[in-house]
């Protein structure tokens, strides 16, 4: 098989950049099968091409492919059984937090439930951590989040760096709650989608200005010690700053509460 060239096996074509062997070849393969499985190339329920056919497809060997079947049962996607073969799941049983099934989903959701449903577990996560970080915050953690309000302020006609600053403010926020774990999932959950263009969404002067009096409105109840008020001003910020960039097709049903 001549490897760069658009192969088809067994229904399946090899990707077209195949042209060298990247180094971690289970992983980039595992990548390649993520992408086809969420797009709806290998539906739930039926098997993936049978090793040989993989081995072919992507020029490796049978120990390459089995390391990436493996990686991607552990990313939920695939199943295997006995006489069946390697099985591909339905998506309720797929790792979300795994940054290869986040990523590829985000990528091919037009209807923006799951960037709904990603803001909705970030407000929860993060108003929790607000109010945690109310009672928690010590004065280095407060003048830090003044000191982002205020620079921010300046920055309302610099988009790219003004949202530096507001990812500095959140994590400023999480960090200051002492809880790691759901600092860890907001940070995985956003990495995946941050620079993508519907969930950045709008990014005029008047957005930066709005956001930012969301931003004072947290900054000024965890500087209170206040952790209702806290909680409640974070909640408030993440789903009017998402309302506002989110636009898109269908209402927002799904961050009603």
């Amino acid at each position: 098989m001549q490897v760069g060239a658009q192969a088809v096996v067994a229904g399946v074509a090899a990707p077209s950049g195949w042209t060298r062997r990247p180094a971690n070849l289970a992983r980039a393969i595992t990548a390649e099968l993520v992408g086809s499985i969420v797009r709806g190339l290998h539906p739930a329920g039926t098997p993936l091409p049978p090793e040989p056919a993989l081995c072919e497809m992507f020029s490796v060997s049978r120990t390459v492919v089995r390391e990436a079947v493996k990686l991607l049962q552990e990313k939920g996607l695939v199943q295997v059984r006995q006489g069946s073969g390697t099985i591909v799941t339905p998506p309720a049983a797929w790792d979300m937090l795994d940054e290869l099934v986040l990523a590829a989903t985000v990528a091919e959701d037009d209807t923006f439930a799951l960037l709904d449903d990603l803001v909705v577990t970030r407000r929860l996560l993060e108003s929790d951590m607000a109010g945690v970080a109310a009672r928690t915050a010590d004065q280095d953690a407060v003048d830090r989040l003044r000191a982002l309000v205020d620079r921010m302020d300046a920055l309302v006609d610099d988009h790219v760096t003004y949202e530096e600053h507001d990812r500095a403010f959140h994590d400023t926020v999480m960090h200051a709650s002492g809880n790691r774990i759901a600092r860890g999932v907001v940070k995985s959950l956003q990495s995946q989608v941050i620079h993508t263009a519907r969930y950045v969404g709008r990014t005029d002067r008047a957005l930066c200005v709005a956001s930012n009096l969301g931003h004072r409105r947290v900054y000024e109840r965890i500087a209170a010690h206040d952790p209702d008020g806290a909680a409640e001003a974070m909640f408030t910020h993440i789903t009017d700053a998402w309302l506002v960039r989110r636009g898109g097709p269908g209402d927002a049903q799904r961050l009603r509460r």
